[in-house]
C-alpha cells in the first residue's frame, strides 16, 4: 500500500487523470456548442413561413431546392424528405418523415450523454485523490518521525485538498455546459417536430385549381365550326 501510495503521490497520476478527464469533457462542450448552436440550428419560423408559402403556390420543387441549400440542418434535411414524396400517398410522406427523423437524431444526440458521464467521473476521481490524500496524512501522524509529523500531515491534506478542488473545477462547469446543450438539443427536436407535422397537414391539405369547364376545352371552337365538323359526308351532297 505504501508503494502505491508514494507512486500515486509522486507522479501525480490521479491530477493527471482529472486533468486528462477534464480536457476531454472541454472538448466535447466546444464540439457540441458549435453543432447544436451554429452548425444544426436554423430559424424555424421564417424557414416554416417560406416553406408554406412555397407550399401554397403549389412550387414543391421550388421548396426542394430552398431546402437543399439548407440541407445541412436537421429541419431542412426532413423537411425535403417529406416534400420529395409529395407525389405519393400520404402513408408515403409518413414514412419519409419517420426515417429522415430518425437519420438526424443520431447527430443531435452525438456525444451529449459523454459530458454527464465526464462530470461523473472527474468527481470521482477528484475523490480518490481526497482519500489518497487522507490516508497519507494519517499514516504520516502514525508512523512518522515526530520531526516530520506536521510536514506530512500537512502534505496529505494538501493532496487531498487539491484533488477535491481539481475534480469541482472541472464537473461544475461540465454539468452546467451540458444542461444548456440538452436544452438546446430538446428545442431543435421540437422544432423538427412541430414544423414537419404543419407541412404534412398542408400537404394533404392542399388546395387545387377547381375544375372550369372553359379551360377544359378550346375556346376557339364555335358552334359552326361544331356543325361543320359533326356533318356526315355523306350529307354534303344531298
Amino acid at each position: 500500500m505504501d508503494a502505491v501510495l508514494s507512486f500515486l503521490n509522486n507522479y501525480k497520476i490521479i491530477d493527471g487523470f482529472i486533468l486528462l478527464v477534464g480536457l476531454f469533457g472541454i472538448y466535447l462542450i466546444a464540439d457540441r456548442f458549435r453543432a447544436l448552436y451554429y452548425e444544426y440550428a436554423l430559424d424555424a419560423h421564417t424557414f416554416l413561413k417560406q416553406i408554406m408559402a412555397l407550399i401554397e403556390q403549389d412550387k414543391i420543387e421550388e421548396a426542394i431546392t430552398f431546402c437543399s441549400a439548407n440541407e445541412k440542418k436537421p429541419l431542412a434535411y426532413v423537411i425535403k424528405r417529406i416534400l420529395e414524396k409529395s407525389d405519393r400517398d400520404d402513408h408515403a410522406m409518413e414514412t419519409a418523415l419517420d426515417i429522415a427523423s430518425s437519420e438526424t437524431a443520431p447527430k443531435l444526440m452525438k456525444s451529449l450523454g459523454h459530458l454527464a458521464m465526464v462530470s461523473n467521473v472527474v468527481t470521482l476521481i477528484g475523490l480518490l485523490g481526497t482519500v489518497v490524500g487522507l490516508i497519507t496524512a494519517f499514516r504520516a501522524v502514525s508512523f512518522a518521525d515526530v520531526a516530520q509529523k506536521q510536514t506530512l500531515l500537512a502534505e496529505g491534506i494538501s493532496i487531498a485538498m487539491t484533488a477535491t478542488m481539481m475534480g469541482l473545477m472541472f464537473a461544475i462547469p461540465t454539468m452546467v455546459c451540458y444542461s444548456f446543450l440538452h436544452s438546446k438539443q430538446g428545442q431543435l427536436f421540437n422544432e423538427i417536430d412541430q414544423c414537419s407535422q404543419k407541412v404534412m397537414d398542408a400537404m394533404k391539405s392542399r388546395i387545387y385549381m377547381p375544375y372550369k369547364g372553359l379551360t377544359a376545352y378550346p375556346s376557339n371552337l364555335n358552334v359552326d365550326g361544331m356543325k361543320k365538323t359533326t356533318t356526315p359526308p355523306s350529307m354534303k351532297g344531298a
